[in-house]
C-alpha cells in the first residue's frame, strides 16, 4: 500500500510548528529519580524493549508527516509531552523515521511527580537555538507541601532566520476534578502571561508561539487568560466541536492540545512568515478504526491494557507562510 503523503511538492515557504503529548514515552530501564515503576518490564504493564520499539517506530512515523500535506515536508518545530528523559528523545530521533532530518532537541529534567517533562525537537538545517530556559511552576498541596509538575519551556531561535520564541506547556491534569485542578492550570497560565510580558518588555514586536497539552478547552478561563490579556491568537476556538478534538475521554471530545500565536503573525512585511493555517493531525492511521471507540485515537495502554498504538492524543500543528 502506498503511503499518503508522498508525492506533495514541497513549500520552501511554509514552515509547521507542531504539538504532540507522546502519551508516556518512557525508556524500560528503572530510574530511581523518576516514578517509572509502572514502565518496566517486569511491570503489571510489561513496558518491554519489543513494546517500547514499536512505540518509537509509530511516533516517529506521526511526526515526521505532521504538516506534510500542506507543505511537502517533515516540520520544522515540534514540542513534546510526557517524555522521560534526554535518552528517550535521542532514541526517538534514531529512528528510520527521524534520522535523516537534522532534528536537534532542547529538554530540561524537571520535578515533575510522574516522571515526564516537556521538550522541543527542531530542524537544525531551519532553525538555530538563541536560547532556552525552564520556568517551575510553584504549587502547593492542601497540607502546605511542594506539588511537583512539568515546567514550561521557553526556547528562543531563528526559523528561516526570523526570530520566534516557542513556550512550550503541559499543564497540570483534571485527573482529581476539573473545578479542584482548576487552579493550578490558572498559575501555569499566569506564568506564561510572564513570560509574554517578558519578551515584550525587552522586544515590543517580540514574535510568539505558544503550545501545549493545557488540560483545558479553548473557552477555558486559563487559555482565555492568554487570548485576552497578551494581545495571542488562539486558531483552535474555531476548530473544536462535538465530534472531533485532540482526546478523548468518556466518549467526550476535548480539544486540549493547542497552538496559540502573537497577533502580529497578521502584521508581516512580504518577506516575514504570517499565519496560514492551524488543524488537528486526526489521519486515519492514528485513530481506532472499529469497535465502540471507533475514530479516537489509537492508543498504546488504555489503563494497564497493552493497545500497541501511538498515543491517547491526536498531535496539532500550524503553518507560518511566508
Amino acid at each position: 500500500m502506498t503511503e499518503p503523503f508522498e508525492d506533495i511538492p514541497v513549500r520552501k515557504d511554509m514552515q509547521t510548528i507542531a504539538f504532540y503529548n507522546l502519551e508516556n514515552l518512557f525508556d524500560v530501564k528503572n530510574n530511581r529519580h523518576t516514578n517509572d515503576t509502572d514502565f518496566l518490564p517486569t511491570s503489571v504493564k510489561k513496558w518491554t524493549p519489543k513494546r517500547y520499539d514499536n512505540k518509537l517506530r509509530k511516533l516517529s512515523y506521526a511526526i515526521s508527516n505532521i504538516g506534510r500535506r500542506e507543505t511537502g515536508k517533515h516540520p520544522a518545530l515540534v514540542g513534546l509531552a510526557e517524555v522521560e528523559n534526554a535518552k528517550v528523545i535521542e532514541e526517538l530521533l534514531a529512528t528510520k523515521h527521524l534520522e535523516d532530518y537534522h532534528y536537534g532537541y532542547v529538554h530540561f529534567d524537571s520535578l515533575d511527580e510522574r516522571g515526564i517533562d516537556v521538550a522541543l525537537l527542531y530542524d537544525k538545517n531551519v532553525f538555530e537555538v538563541l536560547s532556552a530556559e525552564p520556568f517551575a511552576i510553584e504549587l502547593t498541596r492542601n497540607d502546605g507541601s511542594a506539588d511537583y509538575t512539568r515546567d514550561i519551556l521557553l526556547v528562543s531561535g531563528l526559523l528561516d532566520g526570523e526570530e520566534v520564541h516557542i513556550i512550550v506547556n503541559h499543564w497540570s491534569s483534571r485527573r482529581e476534578g476539573q473545578k479542584e485542578t482548576q487552579p493550578k492550570r490558572m498559575a501555569s497560565s499566569h506564568k506564561v502571561g510572564e513570560i509574554i510580558s517578558n519578551l515584550k518588555s525587552n522586544n515590543d514586536t517580540a514574535r510568539i508561539i505558544v503550545i501545549g497539552d493545557f488540560n483545558d478547552d479553548p473557552h477555558s478561563e486559563s487559555i482565555k487568560n492568554l487570548v485576552d490579556n497578551f494581545d495571542i491568537y488562539n486558531p483552535f476556538e474555531t476548530i473544536r466541536s462535538y465530534n472531533r478534538g485532540s482526546v478523548k475521554h468518556k466518549r467526550q471530545w476535548f480539544l486540549f492540545d493547542q497552538i496559540l500565536i502573537s497577533t502580529n503573525f497578521f502584521k508581516s512585511s512580504k518577506h516575514a512568515f504570517e499565519f496560514y493555517r492551524a488543524n488537528i493531525f486526526d489521519e486515519a492511521f492514528l485513530k481506532l478504526f472499529k469497535g465502540p471507540f471507533k475514530g479516537a485515537p489509537y492508543r498504546t495502554y488504555v489503563g494497564k491494557k497493552y493497545k500497541g498504538g501511538y498515543s491517547d492524543h491526536f498531535p496539532v500543528y500550524a503553518i507560518l507562510k511566508k
